[in-house]
């Protein structure tokens, strides 16, 4: 998505060789505008499958999720970091480290909010090493439901998380792939 990779060249910011800092826009402040044109992505790539909830986590994806499922007609589910008293105990749980944050969290999804009928689109900010997406994956097959798509803002795509989600034949769909970071620059392939 060319408006995507403009902004990420124009705003974002590089931290080492592997970290690429767009909270400016999309994950801290968020340009709503942009957001819109993200979701209508989306919904185009994922046209042909049959989608009734989209699932992501904690806090990041929230607000790309929400304005997405505005085009898709349906509800967003996003699983909870670390253990909270009002969910309860009846949730379906796994466990996923934070490239970003170096740390192991536990995440958890109510049992009310996914089942077996359910035809997930799962969307988040980054892939990395895909842990998160990994985590949620497990949840879909804990409660049943089937995993339609995913969908994802910006692609490491030095990093392994892209290549293994589609070898284990998942429809992945990065809106912008960042091939390397090469002497403070972005190379997108």
């Amino acid at each position: 998505m060319q408006l995507l990779e403009d902004r990420i060249r124009q705003q974002g910011e590089i931290i080492g060789n592997d970290i690429v800092k767009v909270d400016m826009f999309l994950n801290h402040q968020i340009d709503v505008d942009l957001l819109c044109e993200i979701g209508k992505e989306f919904k185009r790539l994922f046209a042909g499958e049959e989608i009734n909830k989209i699932l992501t986590i904690e806090a990041s994806g929230i607000g790309i999720a929400c304005i997405a499922a505005q085009y898709f007609s349906v509800p967003v589910v996003f699983a909870k970091k670390g253990i909270h008293r009002n969910v309860g105990n009846d949730i379906y749980t796994g466990e996923v480290f934070s490239f970003t944050k170096n740390q192991n969290t536990q995440i958890g999804i109510s049992k009310k909010y996914i089942n077996a009928n359910d035809k997930i689109l799962i969307i988040d900010d980054f892939l990395a090493n895909g842990a998160a997406v990994k985590g949620l994956i497990g949840i879909c097959k804990q409660a049943g439901a089937s995993v339609n798509g995913i969908g994802i803002c910006i692609e490491k795509g030095f990093q392994p998380g892209g290549k293994e989600l589609r070898s284990m034949g998942y429809h992945v769909e990065s809106l912008a792939i960042i091939k390397s970071i090469d002497d403070g620059k972005i190379i997108f392939g």
